[in-house]
């Protein structure tokens, strides 16, 4: 403040302390400003109301005006120049006091200072000599004259002191904002003499307040239209210092859209609005209100209708406050997305961890984030090694760049990412992967994750390479492929050829067979007319003679065409040769030097040992012929496997193992041309007369109905080596039982025969009757079940397999055997076909007589077969009784209902079928159901439990596959067997059903029921 002032001033501030001296006051009262400032006013003003000054008190008139910032402005002036101008020189450099004015009432003139003068727009020497009111209360603000005139009549009326604001009309137009205040001097007894006062500049002042007001409003309005919610809360505390609840002191118009609460001001949340409200709110709030710290978080309210808020707290009016501004916004779909997605997330990467190939995420940038345990395990890495940018180091250096490459732009575009490149292992090796990563986009199409998987492709690649390779080799493969099939088209006409001629020979050696049981009966019958009669005697032996080479040519036919029937065993081949030795020796006679080798370990193999030893003897004296009666005769026997390299291109050999039996001899050998036709029926290298050119076409047709192969080697001038190939058979060695010989005795039981040839049925019983049975006929089947069915007595039934009419000669067997069960039955044949052979083999429980037969060989049997049977009615084993007819409904063959047992549901409408095959499971342990249609095995199922199911696909009601579905549907966890003649399953059936073949084994039965079990 400038202190050179010329009137006396007294500058004091709140606390009534000197901050400023003018030279006025230092002229009156003789203090220096260095003497006096700083010290309090009582020190100059006692309590008399006298002024102190150097030299001694003074009644001094003064005048204490009030300042703004709660100072006072005190003006001194002698009790002997009262009524002289108290100038009041206020060109001060202070802000705020601008002028300062002494009124003479009495004559209305104002004395005021050039700066007064100056706000006022008026001319400063003329206010120092004096101007009328009415000239000051003119440049005041026309809103604002009466307010200040009335307010200046208060003061000369009341005394009161003077204080008005109002707002000064400047010369340029504008507007300056003061204050003026001042106080009423009475002269005389109580009348106003003077109204002196100090006038203050309060334009920036209250600038400064419209533009706080303004940005207050502004505020105010921001507030009341943010999307967002906003709030001040009071926070309310316990005795303790907690906090427990609060009051709304303001809220926007956002507030209640995002709450749900309307009108919140003056209530508190507790008490008034949500007693549940979680207490996490008020430790929060309360925290701010305590430390001053802000806070943004996210939190539930369950108590506002499960909301999610995200809040900003701040504390206002500084330490003390317990006001808080909250700045919030609802959440809760976004949070409930997020949550949502977290569980999301977390299901796929818990179904991603239980995938097989390699799964991994990348943010939106690219960068790996998450892993499954399959990339970790695979490349022996950690997440964190892998994570980000760290999936490269992983990668083969090779690909490394178009992998990163390629991974830039899918992210730069949004596309579809794949690719293929080595990933190394955990021991080091690279292997190919197909690495594909797909963009998941929100709704505005934006990439919010990448889903990526490593598919391993290195067999993928390894047969690429070696396409490649050979492809690069294409004209010598077409070359040699060319010849494989050239080979394979000979060979199947071979095969062909060999069928028909097969069949021809088959049927020809059964109607063969029928004549030679003519011919060899009456010769037995006419050799007991002509005892005695030498000549006679003679000659029938010769034609009984003739008769044995036509059934060993009959048989040799059969052989050949594959229609023999088997009956096979399980044998060792090591023993069964050296058994043979003698034998060998006689028919090669001492000239021919024999070799025999076996190897250790010999598997066993199942077959006829009748036809290996009549192959075997074949192939000897063929070797022998071949060798001109000498060298050498070398017979092996050994392990062999035969792999999918050796059988590739050969239909009718099975991979696998089998024993090897060679036959090798030094003799003249055979050229490529001869080769190619050995095999053939009536072929012969022999000279005319000395073979019938079946040896070879036998053994061929035998090793094949058994499962086999036949190789042969041979070079002109070197040998030649015949290899036959037998399965391996897994079951034990049996021992072979002997079939009864020796003169026939004869019997006194009922033997029915049914047989259609007139001829072979007059002979057998001829026969029979000659030998004391009481025979009875039948022309067919159906006949013979007449008799059977008549109640006639009849311990043998003695059949033919082929016989004419719709009632086969199994069936009818069956049948008759259901009703008699002690019945004995010996069928008879020259040609078996698939009646009762099947898979080459008699069907288990068959019993065969193959024509022709003898006398001896027909009555043997017979006595051999009943007294079995005897033997068993005596043990209590008989067997079991059968019906062949369609049954009026599926019975159970077994007590199914034992719990260690599972049963099987047989489902064959060709009875002797249904009857073997129940025979044949029954013998492995298994409880049967059978049924011959499928409308019988669907009732049988109704109410009944099974475990398999074992149905013939070409049913007469309905496909057996239909039927499969149709059980499987009511019993879902049954197994399947389709039995058929076709080489696949039927169509529509599950990937879990089993095949098997038409015609099978008691063998090949029991491995398609145990691949279920």
């Amino acid at each position: 403040m400038d202190t050179t002032l010329s009137a006396p001033l007294i500058f004091l501030d709140s606390d009534a302390v000197i901050t400023g001296w003018s030279e006025g006051a230092e002229r009156l009262l003789g203090w220096k400003p260095v003497e006096i400032v700083g010290k309090p006013y009582s020190d100059i003003y006692d309590d008399r109301g006298f002024f102190i000054g150097t030299d001694g008190a003074q009644d001094l008139d003064s005048v204490s005006v009030p300042t703004p910032d709660n100072g006072r402005v005190v003006t001194l002036r002698s009790s002997q120049t009262k009524h002289l101008l108290e100038r009041l020189d206020l060109t001060m450099t202070n802000a705020d006091v601008i002028g300062a004015w002494n009124w003479d009432i009495s004559q209305d003139l104002i004395f005021a200072d050039g700066r007064f003068a100056a706000s006022f727009g008026l001319d400063p020497a003329k206010a120092d000599k004096g101007l009328p009111l009415e000239q000051f209360i003119n440049q005041i603000h026309e809103d604002d004259r009466g307010r200040v005139a009335d307010a200046i009549m208060h003061t000369i009326e009341t005394g009161a002191a003077y204080s008005s604001e109002y707002r000064l009309q400047r010369p340029d137009g504008s507007v300056s904002y003061v204050l003026a205040q001042g106080k009423l001097v009475k002269g005389g007894p109580g009348k106003p003499d003077r109204f002196p006062g100090v006038l203050f500049d309060l334009t920036a002042r209250r600038k400064a307040e419209l533009e706080a007001q303004a940005q207050r409003e502004r505020y105010r309005n921001l507030f009341q239209n943010l999307e967002s919610g906003f709030c001040v809360i009071r926070m309310i505390w316990d005795d303790d210092g907690n906090p427990v609840d609060y009051e709304f002191i303001e809220a926007n118009r956002a507030f209640a859209k995002h709450t749900g609460i309307e009108n919140p001001v003056g209530k508190r949340i507790r008490r008034d609005i949500a007693p549940d409200h979680e207490q996490h709110w008020f430790d929060l709030y309360g925290g701010v209100a305590r430390t001053g710290e802000p806070v943004n978080t996210e939190l539930p309210a369950d108590a506002l209708g499960n909301r999610w808020f995200q809040a900003q707290a701040f504390r206002m009016d500084g330490p003390g406050s317990d006001n808080v501004a909250v700045l919030f916004t609802d959440i809760t779909k976004n949070k409930r997305a997020e949550l949502s997605l977290k569980a999301s997330e977390e299901e796929f990467r818990s179904l991603a961890q239980s995938m097989l190939n390699h799964i991994w995420t990348a943010t939106p940038d690219g960068r790996i984030e998450w892993l499954n345990d399959r990339v970790l395990a695979y490349s022996g890495e950690t997440a964190e090694r892998l994570q980000g940018d760290g999936w490269g180091t992983i990668l083969h250096p090779d690909d490394f760049p178009a992998a990163a490459a390629a991974w830039s732009k899918a992210v730069e575009t949004g596309e579809v990412y794949q690719i293929e490149f080595r990933i190394r292992r955990h021991d080091g090796q690279y292997r190919w992967h197909v690495v594909r990563a797909t963009p998941v986009k929100n709704e505005d199409g934006e990439v919010r994750r990448w889903v990526g998987s490593n598919t391993d492709i290195e067999h993928a690649k390894l047969n690429e390479a070696a396409l490649a390779e050979l492809n690069a080799t294409l004209e010598e493969r077409i070359e040699e492929r060319t010849k494989e099939l050239v080979q394979s088209q000979r060979a199947l006409q071979q095969s062909q050829k060999m069928e028909t001629i097969g069949k021809l020979t088959g049927g020809v050696a059964h109607d063969f067979n029928n004549l030679l049981q003519v011919v060899a009966g009456n010769l037995q019958l006419l050799a007991r007319d002509v005892a005695g009669n030498e000549r006679a005697e003679t000659r029938v032996r010769n034609a009984l003679a003739g008769v044995d080479r036509g059934a060993k040519l009959a048989s040799q036919l059969l052989a050949f065409s594959r229609r023999q029937p088997l009956e096979p065993k399980v044998i060792n081949v090591g023993r069964f040769v050296n058994g043979m030795d003698d034998l060998l020796r006689r028919s090669i006679g001492e000239t021919v030097d024999i070799a025999i080798v076996i190897a250790e370990g010999l598997w066993n193999i199942s077959a006829d040992p009748t036809q290996i030893e009549n192959a075997l003897l074949n192939l000897a004296i063929n070797a022998r012929d071949a060798m001109d009666g000498t060298g050498k005769l070398t017979i092996e026997a050994s392990n062999a496997r035969l792999d999918d390299t050796y059988t590739a291109g050969m239909d009718d050999v099975e991979s696998g193992n089998y024993v090897l039996l060679a036959v090798s001899d030094t003799g003249t050998g055979m050229d490529e041309a001869t080769l190619e036709q050995v095999f053939e029926p009536f072929f012969s290298t022999k000279p005319e007369g000395k073979g019938t050119g079946l040896g070879l076409s036998m053994v061929y047709g035998f090793v094949k109905q058994s499962g086999g192969h036949v190789k042969i080697y041979s070079e002109p001038g070197e040998g030649t080596t015949v290899k036959l190939y037998l399965p391996r058979a897994f079951g034990d060695e049996e021992q072979e039982i002997m079939a009864p010989s020796g003169p026939a005795v004869g019997g006194t039981e009922t033997i029915l025969v049914v047989e259609d040839d007139d001829d072979v049925r007059a002979t057998v019983v001829a026969t029979l009757g000659d030998l004391g049975y009481r025979v009875l006929t039948a022309r067919d089947a159906q006949s013979g079940l007449a008799v059977i069915e008549s109640g006639v007595p009849v311990d043998v039934l003695f059949t033919d397999v082929v016989m004419p009419g719709t009632l086969k000669s199994p069936e009818m067997a069956k049948i008759a055997k259901a009703r008699n069960p002690d019945l004995v039955v010996l069928f008879t044949s020259g040609y078996t076909e698939n009646s009762i052979v099947h898979g080459g083999k008699l069907d288990p429980g068959v019993e065969l007589l193959s024509k022709p037969y003898t006398r001896e060989a027909l009555d043997g049997r017979i006595r051999h077969l009943i007294a079995n049977q005897k033997q068993r009615s005596t043990d209590g084993t008989l067997s079991p009784a059968v019906d062949a007819s369609p049954p009026p409904a599926a019975a159970e063959r077994k007590d199914a209902s034992q719990s260690s047992r599972l049963t099987v549901l047989l489902v064959e409408d060709e009875a002797l079928i249904r009857i073997n095959t129940a025979d044949m499971l029954e013998d492995m342990g298994l409880a049967v159901i059978d049924a011959g249609t499928a409308a019988e095995a669907i009732e049988a199922a109704s109410d009944r439990s099974f475990d398999i199911l074992v149905t013939d696909v070409g049913l007469p009601d309905m496909k057996g596959g239909e039927l499969a579905r149709e059980l499987r549907r009511q019993h879902p966890g049954i197994g399947i067997v389709f039995a058929t003649g076709e080489s696949q399953l039927p169509d529509g059936a599950d990937d879990d059903a089993i095949l098997l073949t038409k015609p099978y084994s008691d063998e090949t039965l029991k491995a398609a029921i145990e691949k279920l079990c």
